[in-house]
């Protein structure tokens, strides 16, 4: 990582979590500048369906005590 960025870094953590979140929110939406619409509207498309999956009891899924438990294990 760059001098300026460590700099940024340092100066960020002692911001309040409200300005900090304004600011992640801001970094992460300057990202979206490069996607393509497509891409939105085939992610919209996507929820769509997982919602209709689940409003129709048809959605396959685990418990997130179980999801959670096997992330936990693995990552810590």
């Amino acid at each position: 990582m760059s001098e300026t960025a460590e700099k940024l870094k340092l100066e960020l953590s002692q911001l309040s979590a409200k300005e900090r979140a304004e600011i992640a929110y801001f970094l992460i939406h300057s990202l979206d500048e490069d996607i393509d619409d497509n891409l939105e509207t085939a992610w919209d498309n996507e929820l769509t369906e997982r919602l209709e999956d689940i409003n129709r009891k048809t959605a396959i899924g685990e418990a997130s005590s179980q999801v959670f438990s096997e992330l936990r294990e693995k990552y810590l």
